[in-house]
């Protein structure tokens, strides 16, 4: 039985001639031919193709749009230029990174194309490359014209901050933990992905009218994000600390789809062999069984953040309300991601709210009603906290020998050994 596709190759300056291959090419037969992207997603939501054929160049063609056709399981097919060489960073690159699995050239012969296609269908939604991280590299006007160099330290860790609604302070462990991994010479990524309101920015003294993470998402939608990219679109605060701001306005949420934010995980893998990501308190899931499957969804960006991460830090506050709010949290979390790798930091421990041992009284909280034991208890220290933000700067250069610095510092010893181990 032959297979059913969409052909996208309207304008193409090969067209008529591919027309005719697809026309003559064996196992298939062309359903329908679609004008650009919007065409496509409405025919395949119609469920006569199960797979596309497309030009590299075809109008509105974004990761997002590829991501949602893998999801109907309709496999993806590209056509290139015949003189295209597969040179880093070119046509075929760029549709790699867009999660297209097959990319042939214009003037392949019909039984090529055929096969291709059915191979294409029976594989199944491709499979998450792996990617290789190694040193940090920052644009500099010596870098910019060039690609980043390889390298091959490992997989570079992606490192998750999350919490519990409340403010129990993912920003400031956020923060703190990636500017002491970079203080240790650790070539480490600060991103802000809360899409409800991130102050990555406003911490560590940034104007954040553009947003560093929305331009990486828009290059990662058209396939364009690289590591030179991705440096590009960040900002550097200290030799071996880069920064993605975050959305400047919380209605942006949209402009951080899911498909683009796992491709900027990636890339950062690349970049940097530390992502620390700051992400919202958010996990509900109820916007999916909403009619229209393919439609945004607000909390997208942190579950798909929470799934890519190698560690997830959950975050909570030391007091009645904070505890009960981390406990549910951390059940919430293994029910929503239930291959989530996680370790605990309670913050502001103070005696008073919890009693004279505030400590023991996490702990026994903690072990009884979650299961876990807290990988850091971070003190109350809030001078510390204002004098780092009042200059803008983070507590390794505003208060280096504030107690809760020094938490900080002993966390990301421990994180940085367990994770290189």
């Amino acid at each position: 039985m032959s297979v059913p596709i969409l052909l996208a190759v309207t304008g193409a300056p090969w067209e008529a001639d591919v027309v005719r291959r697809a026309e003559r090419a064996p196992g298939i037969r062309v359903v329908r031919r679609c004008v650009d992207i919007a065409d496509v997603m409405a025919a395949a939501a119609s469920g006569q193709a199960r797979a596309v054929l497309l030009a590299d160049d075809l109008p509105r063609l974004t990761s997002d749009a590829v991501a949602a056709l893998h999801a109907r399981r309709i496999a993806v097919v590209a056509l290139v230029d015949p003189s295209e060489n597969g040179e880093p960073f070119g046509t075929e690159d760029r549709l790699s990174r867009m999660g297209i699995e097959r990319i042939l050239p214009a003037d392949v012969s019909p039984e090529d194309l055929g096969r291709a296609i059915t191979d294409a269908v029976e594989s199944g939604p491709p499979v998450s490359a792996s990617h290789f991280a190694g040193g940090f590299v920052p644009l500099t006007p010596e870098t910019a014209g060039n690609p980043p160099p390889v390298y091959s330290q490992g997989s570079g860790q992606v490192i998750a901050v999350w919490g519990p609604t409340g403010a129990p302070g993912r920003t400031t462990v956020a923060v703190g933990l990636a500017s002491e991994l970079a203080v240790k010479g650790v070539p480490t990524l600060l991103a802000d992905a809360d899409v409800y309101g991130g102050t990555v920015a406003q911490l560590l003294g940034m104007l954040d009218e553009t947003s560093g993470l929305a331009a990486a998402a828009r290059s990662a939608a058209s396939g364009s994000l690289d590591m030179a990219m991705l440096a590009k679109h960040a900002r550097q605060v200290d030799p071996h600390l880069l920064v993605l701001t975050g959305l400047s306005r919380a209605d942006r949420w949209t402009e951080l789809r899911p498909a683009a934010v796992e491709s900027i995980w990636s890339t950062a893998r690349m970049l940097a062999p530390y992502t620390v990501v700051d992400v919202g308190f958010c996990i509900e899931t109820d916007e999916e069984i909403s009619f229209d499957s393919l439609a945004p969804r607000r909390n997208g960006a942190t579950l798909a953040t929470l799934e890519e991460a190698d560690e997830v830090i959950v975050v909570g506050t030391a007091d009645p309300v904070g505890l009960t709010r981390l406990i549910r949290a951390i059940h919430e979390l293994r029910a929503v991601v239930p291959s989530v790798s996680l370790r605990v930091v309670v913050n502001r421990i103070r005696s008073g709210a919890l009693g004279s041992s505030p400590a023991d009284a996490v702990a026994e909280a903690l072990n009884q009603y979650a299961g876990v034991q807290a990988a850091a208890l971070l003190p109350y220290d809030q001078s510390a906290v204002d004098a780092a933000m009042t200059h803008g700067r983070t507590l390794a250069d505003s208060a280096k020998s504030s107690k809760l610095r020094k938490s900080l510092q002993a966390l990301a010893t421990t994180l940085a050994k367990e994770l290189t181990a």
